[in-house]
């Protein structure tokens, strides 16, 4: 029954873990083809439920959300998921399985487990005779193993609680260059002030920035005891993110001894301790009272807790600091660890670590050879941690070594540098795993820790090659770009005060200018300041137009400053002449873009003079015709009346305004003309024409001896027109307008040479009775 369960779940992983990564595959593919559409807002809860392959696609989504910034290779940095990271995800499935056992069951399998996990890693990492502590926090084993020191120390600590530290203050020491807030972490699990924590600077010396000062750690331990505080703790790093890997383990324990404290030791590598070659600084590690292993990134399984060896004899003051497990859950703790150290073997673990270390080695040779990258700490080969970063070469005698002398200036624009290096190098080769760390020392460095990635990453020699290659090609576009800061700086300086240099040692390249309009000063108001950052945002945009392999950027990402321009990194190719028409191409560019503004402005101003001119005589025009209309056309009943027996045809002309002179001018003159010339512009079409003829009954085409009609030649084109259309061009005092007249006779005709060749007044429609018996259009019928 419990064999068909254990099956059945291994076959229900399965089928999820396939439908995750075909989830995955496709949505690679969306990614890249920009197909991908969703929405993150949560939603209610369905009635009916769902099935497992859409809740296996819904969390794909969720675990691709971050890549809609446009960083396509974030889906493709996951962990691999192999086969001993099946079997760790077998181990957390059968966590809430096996939590249903029985009581006697249960307790006999997690004794088994625990007892078989315990004694493996002690024999593994040579800490004999230990017990093991297992969590999920890699800060929580530390906090546990203080706790307990607090029982062992203070008797009434478990009674009186914080009371007990009345009598002595208990005196944490760590180093500067330890994990950052671990120190505080643990003041507050524990509820001590902050003045319990004691921080030891480092050594100045070359060679060992990052070794603990043991003698002043020895001489602040004598000053505590003196004003009565009791030591409690020593915290030794073996090589974790801080680079604390040289550390004299020996005497770190020798003063342990004598001043009655605990030491506890962290960092990578303690992993080394399973190889038989592990360096003597390492080797000492097993003579501590406590150290922490997190084997979840050494060996590169997914979710598995990290464990904290002790030795001490007492199980009661164990189990009063919490590192016995009671509840259900935190017995089945080691489950996922158990599995996955049966599927590897000691052979398997021993050759993952011995990868990684050999990947170390491999780089650090190969950083040997590579200019201007320099290591730290070359002497200690053995670490399975390599830091490195750019230096420029001080043989050319141009610039001072980075390490000491250097001013501060120098040393952030080297710090940002090696930042640009290493998310560069991050960026181009991602199996690569390397990031970037901050050293009190040292400064920025980029680190390559294979320990913590290889495994998850898959990082291979081949890697390595390839991470060597990208830094060979980007050493000399730093070094160029270092070369040539100075003669940006000068050429900036040299077109002052239209460009100015804008000091930013945050970025990356030659750096940063900022155009200057004309009015430019040094307290502006802020429409002013508006103008100028609108200014510079279109230069760079025509600077981005221009077609070179220079970087122009608004800054960073998270900058504030948007009044300037960034100038990113150059190729070696480049030489000081280059820089100088590079600069003097912005400034041209700036003035050009000045000059157009102007023009607007300019024409803006022209504009609404003319716009305010218009307005006030076309009020003055309309107080004329208010005053020729009369007092009784204003009033609404009687105008009506009046305008009927006597209309009045009196109106106000618009204003025309021309850009290219400025003048203004009133509207009459266009209308006229257009209304010349309209039916020139306006002829009927073929189709419109004959239709209308044929209804009338004529004839589509018409020759000079069937129509009977004397043609003039001295007639224009535009009678002609009038004529076909059926209209009169003649003046409105040739016809009688009186609506009221008691015969209205038809209008006379008028002759074709005493026509006028062109009227302004209204046209009138032609009636029928202009037309022949025949049915023909007769001109002279006029």
């Amino acid at each position: 029954m419990a064999n068909t369960a254990l099956g059945d779940m291994g076959r229900y992983l399965k089928e999820m873990l396939n439908l995750l990564e075909d989830g995955q595959r496709e949505l690679a593919v969306e990614l890249e083809t920009g197909s991908l559409s969703r929405s993150s807002c949560p939603g209610p809860l369905q009635g009916d439920g769902q099935n497992v392959a859409n809740i296996c696609h819904l969390v794909q989504e969720l675990m691709c959300e971050d890549t809609e910034d446009g960083d396509k290779q974030s889906h493709n940095r996951l962990q691999n998921v192999g086969q001993n990271g099946h079997m760790a995800l077998l181990g957390h499935c059968l966590t809430a399985y096996l939590s249903m056992l029985n009581k006697d069951g249960f307790r006999k399998l997690t004794t088994r487990i625990l007892s078989d996990t315990t004694l493996w890693l002690c024999r593994l990492f040579r800490y004999e005779n230990s017990s093991a502590f297992f969590h999920e926090d890699d800060r929580e084993g530390l906090v546990r193993v203080c706790r307990l020191v607090l029982h062992t120390l203070y008797e009434d600590y478990a009674s009186e609680g914080y009371a007990a530290f009345s009598s002595a203050q208990p005196i944490i020491y760590q180093s500067t260059s330890s994990r950052e807030g671990l120190g505080q972490h643990i003041c507050n699990q524990l509820g001590l002030a902050l003045s319990s924590l004691c921080t030891v600077p480092c050594n100045t010396v070359f060679g060992s920035q990052h070794q603990m000062d043991v003698a002043l750690l020895e001489k602040l331990i004598k000053e505590d005891l003196d004003a009565g505080k009791l030591p409690l703790l020593l915290i030794a790093n073996a090589g974790n993110s801080s680079v604390d890997r040289a550390y004299r383990l020996g005497r770190l324990k020798e003063l342990c001894v004598k001043y009655s404290m605990w030491l506890h030791v962290e960092g990578v590598s303690l992993a080394t301790l399973a190889l038989d070659d592990m360096s003597s600084s390492v080797k000492r590690a097993v003579h501590c009272d406590s150290m922490t292993l997190t084997l979840g990134p050494w060996l590169g399984l997914p979710a598995v807790p990290a464990v904290t060896l002790y030795r001490h004899e007492d199980p009661a003051l164990s189990l009063a600091a919490g590192l016995t497990a009671s509840q259900p859950g935190e017995k089945l703790r080691p489950l996922a660890l158990w599995l996955s150290l049966q599927l590897l073997g000691n052979e398997g673990i021993v050759q993952k670590i011995r990868h990684a270390t050999d990947l170390s080695k491999q780089l650090m040779e190969r950083l040997k050879t590579v200019p201007s990258i320099i290591t730290s700490v070359e002497n200690d080969v053995s670490s399975p941690e390599v830091l490195f970063r750019f230096s420029p070469e001080t043989s050319s005698g141009a610039y001072n070594d980075l390490v000491e002398g250097c001013s501060t200036e120098d040393r952030d624009i080297m710090d940002t540098f090696n930042r640009w290096l290493g998310e560069r190098l991050a960026r181009l080769v991602p199996v690569g795993g390397v990031d970037v760390v901050e050293l009190e020392d040292d400064g920025t460095c980029v680190r390559f820790n294979p320990l913590m990635t290889a495994a998850g990453l898959g990082t291979q020699a081949s890697d390595v090659e390839v991470l060597v290659e990208k830094l060979l090609e980007l050493v000399p576009v730093l070094s160029s770009t270092l070369r040539l800061r100075d003669e940006f700086r000068r050429e900036v300086q040299r077109h002052s005060p239209f460009l100015s240099l804008m000091e930013d040692l945050a970025w990356p390249g030659l750096g940063a200018l900022r155009y200057n309009p004309q009015w430019f000063a040094d307290v502006l108001e802020d429409k002013q300041l508006q103008e100028v950052e609108k200014m510079n945002c279109e230069l760079m945009k025509k600077l981005q137009e221009q077609e070179t392999s220079i970087l122009f950027s608004s800054g960073p990402e998270y900058g504030t400053a948007r009044d300037r321009i960034f100038v990113g990194m150059v190729t070696e190719d480049l030489v000081n002449e280059d820089i100088s028409h590079l600069v003097n191409t912005v400034a041209a560019l700036g003035r050009e873009i000045e000059e157009n503004g102007k023009l607007f402005e300019n024409m803006a101003e022209v504009v609404q003079r003319g716009i305010l001119e218009a307005q006030l005589q076309l009020q003055k025009d309309s107080e004329k015709r208010i005053l020729e209309e009369g007092v009784l056309r204003q009033l609404p009943v009687v105008s009506s009346v009046l305008n009927w027996f006597s209309p009045w045809e009196a109106s106000v002309n618009g204003r025309t305004f021309n850009l290219t002179d400025g003048l203004l001018d009133s509207t009459e003159p266009t209308y006229s003309s257009k209304a010349q010339t309209s039916a020139l512009h306006l002829p009927d079409t073929p189709t419109t024409l004959s239709s209308r003829l044929q209804g009338k009954g004529r004839k589509l085409f018409l020759h000079s001896e069937d129509a009977g009609t004397v043609t003039n030649p001295g007639r224009d084109s535009a009678d002609t027109a009038a004529d076909e259309a059926g209209v009169s061009s003649m003046p409105p005092a040739a016809l009688n307008t009186n609506p009221f007249s008691p015969s209205s006779p038809g209008p006379p005709s008028v002759d074709a040479d005493q026509r006028p060749e062109s009227h302004a007044g209204p046209v009138v429609q032609q009636d029928d009775s202009l037309t022949s018996k025949e049915g023909r259009l007769d001109p002279t019928a006029r």
